[in-house]
């Protein structure tokens, strides 16, 4: 069974920061690479950031040096760090799993490469 839940989203002012945790159960978390996206209200989803099982990664331009994947594969959890947070990274937050593996550069951040996801963690960020 396929389960991904995050958890870890508040709301928080400007500057400030929150770690987000995904669970995914055992098959979820198998089917690398594992992302993040979030969707702001009237936009679209968009990638954050996501991660290889060997460790590559690849974000966002928005939230380079800002925000940090990793993975902790003894609990099968999956993090987003994120520092410096600005009213533009208000949103909810989902985390991804593709159903197979990724044998391009860096793991994928389009939407149309991941076929699981959580219920989503929302994120505000207040001026």
């Amino acid at each position: 069974q396929v389960q991904l839940v995050e958890s870890g989203g508040d709301s928080v002012q400007t500057g400030g920061s929150l770690n987000l945790s995904c669970a995914a159960s055992p098959f979820a978390y198998s089917a690398y690479p594992l992302a993040w996206f979030r969707q702001a209200p009237g936009r679209g989803r968009e990638g954050v950031a996501s991660i290889d099982h060997d460790g590559p990664t690849n974000y966002a331009d928005s939230v380079k040096g800002r925000f940090t994947i990793s993975k902790d594969d003894a609990k099968f959890t999956l993090y987003l760090q994120m520092n410096n947070l600005q009213p533009e990274d208000t949103a909810m937050y989902y985390c991804a799993a593709r159903r197979k593996l990724w044998t391009g550069y860096l793991p994928p951040l389009a939407q149309s490469e991941y076929h699981y996801w959580g219920q989503g963690t929302r994120v505000t960020v207040s001026s």
